[in-house]
Formats: structure tokens, C-alpha cells, sequence
């Protein structure tokens, strides 16, 4: 535990980018939750934006609202 999923438009990050978004949120989540960073994972998933209503907006976003800690502005 944390465990973080991130859906995406897709996006190629190489792998600094990669290591570093991981590095940023390993801190974040270290700081938040009081863990070591071996209890944190990060995955990553890119999904079409043809998909996105459907694959992630409405079941993720909006079915599930009551778990949002930050709220998206479109």
C-alpha cells in the first residue's frame, strides 16, 4: 500500500520522464501516508481519448465521485 493507477491520453514518456513522475509521486505518497517507498506502486495506462468517456470518465470519475480528491474541470 498506496497503490496508484494513472489513466492517460496516451503519451510517450521516456523512461526519465517515466522515473521521475514515479520519483515525484513515491515522495508525495511517503509524505501523505508515512510509508517506505517500497510500499508504494505506480502504473501507468494510456487510453485513447476515443475511450476515455467510456473507460474511465463515467466509471472511474463520475460513478465513483465519492472518492475523488481532486475533481476535474471538464
Amino acid at each position: 500500500m498506496p497503490h496508484v493507477h494513472i489513466s492517460h491520453f496516451p503519451k510517450e514518456l521516456d523512461q526519465e520522464g517515466r522515473d521521475a513522475l514515479a520519483a515525484d509521486l513515491t515522495q508525495a505518497l511517503v509524505r501523505a501516508f508515512g510509508v517506505d517507498e517500497g510500499a508504494v506502486s505506480v502504473a501507468l495506462e494510456p487510453v485513447d481519448a476515443s475511450d476515455w468517456q467510456q473507460r474511465v470518465y463515467r466509471p472511474q470519475i463520475l460513478d465513483r465521485a465519492d472518492l475523488l480528491i481532486k475533481t476535474p474541470a471538464y
